[in-house]
């Protein structure tokens, strides 16, 4: 086969067949393809689309290019996937309340980019956690604590890694076939047994509206489960932050007071319909209400936390600060040099708080990353004292705002709450369930 030809039949719309996407795959990760010929396929993926059977055997062969964990249990091994969006910080409570369960879960998660946070972002604002781990201690720690949360290791899907850069470089990165491939490889890679997928709807998420989010969950959800991966997709709201907290800091602080069974109802509504999920596919619960009593037990009574503590500390945190942060949790952002309350002109309820424009600002002060070698800083961020709906006082502070350097904060926030005089019905954050 030469890689000149089947890019060729892929410009003209044809149907790769499973050898030749191996082929092309294997050519990817051992460095047999050139980046020009890699950006061509992108390209010609991203025009013409890929079959079902097309972007099954691509996210086959993506997996197949690196390692592949293996596990004693694997029926109650599973794993969450987020798309991303603003003040989401679920996947943190989630893993260590599924282990508090008797799931493991061997996370691979990522870093935020542009104005999505990333989950490995805001752990690493917990001084000492070590996010880079290699395969021994991945397994060591998920077989001794029941959860981790690390970054792509190297020997994992290689090619993976080198088509998600050309993609950022060659405006291909919408493909859904390629965002499929991409993700389920990884989610494969970890060996589980079931995956729960969080597709963001809204002006803050990737996807906009609610039937281009379907398009992509189905994709997911139908190659996952071609994979032999019990795979689900919830359709989740991203026009107003997730949660009170936005930034890498705070959202760690948001994280343990959830799992001190307290903290926002909106990111307990998720965590417990992701977990819920995640148990019922497992086979470990067969009752939803059942599921869901379990989970919020487990947030009220300790376990939960328990299991984060000894997380963290298995990946590098010291035992003293761990149990320092989980007892005041606050003491992540008292290195903080300034924080300010904001106001509005006049009280009302509050129709909308802008998600986007709370990322921009985390983003243009410092935050967040441009590109992916970019450093952050992890104090960056805004805490919200009102949600959609509340009914807002004028005396009161709308949000307090974490800054390091001197900064117009009234300016740069000033458009991002909208109030009406009449009451606002307070909404689900779920939209949608696609199996």
């Amino acid at each position: 086969m030469r890689i000149p030809e089947l890019i060729a039949l892929k410009r003209d719309g044809k149907e790769l067949d499973d050898e030749q996407i191996s082929f092309l795959i294997e050519s990817i990760s051992t460095n047999k393809m050139q980046p020009e010929q890699i950006g061509a396929f992108l390209m010609a993926t991203y025009i013409q689309g890929m079959s079902t059977k097309e972007t099954t055997k691509l996210t086959e062969s993506m997996r197949d290019s690196g390692i592949k964990f293996e596990w004693e249990n694997k029926q109650n091994t599973v794993d969450k996937h987020s798309t991303g969006g603003v003040g989401d910080k679920i996947s943190i409570p989630l893993a260590p309340v599924l282990a508090s369960l008797g799931l493991k879960v061997p996370m691979i998660a990522g870093r935020g980019l542009e104005h999505t946070g990333g989950t490995i972002d805001k752990l690493e604002s917990i001084k000492g956690f070590k996010t880079k781990l290699n395969p021994e201690e991945i397994i060591k720690i998920v077989n001794k604590i029941g959860c981790v949360i690390t970054t792509q290791t190297e020997e994992m899907i290689p090619a993976d890694r080198i088509l998600y850069a050309i993609r950022d470089l060659t405006s291909t990165v919408a493909s859904l076939p390629l965002i499929t491939a991409s993700i389920i490889s990884k989610k494969a890679a970890e060996g589980i047994s079931s995956l729960v997928l969080d597709v963001k709807v809204g002006s803050a998420a990737f996807m906009k509206d609610i039937d281009s989010a379907s398009e992509l969950a189905k994709s997911m959800v139908k190659t996952g489960n071609e994979m032999g991966i019990k795979t689900t997709a919830l359709l989740t709201e991203m026009n107003n932050p997730l949660g009170f907290m936005s930034g890498n800091a705070l959202e760690i602080i948001e994280s343990i007071q959830l799992l001190k069974g307290d903290g926002p109802g909106d990111c307990r509504e998720l965590i417990i319909a992701q977990g819920t999920q995640l148990l019922l596919s497992s086979g470990l619960e067969t009752s939803e209400d059942k599921a869901k009593t379990k989970i919020k037990n487990n947030l009220k009574n300790g376990s939960a936390l328990n299991k984060f503590k000894q997380m963290i500390v298995a990946q590098g945190v010291e035992e003293k600060f761990a149990e320092k942060i989980c007892n005041e949790p606050r003491e992540l952002i008292k290195s903080c040099r300034y924080n300010s309350q904001l106001f509005l002109e006049e009280s009302g309820y509050i129709s909308s708080i802008d998600a986007m424009e709370i990322a921009q600002f985390i983003l243009d002060n410092g935050g967040g990353r441009t590109f992916m070698e970019q450093s952050i800083n992890h104090n960056i961020g805004v805490e919200l004292h009102v949600k959609r709906g509340d009914f807002y006082d004028k005396k009161k502070p709308w949000a307090t705002i974490y800054y390091d350097d001197e900064i117009d904060v009234l300016k740069q926030l000033k458009n991002c709450v909208n109030i009406s005089q009449t009451a606002i019905q307070k909404k689900d954050r779920i939209l949608r369930k696609i199996t």
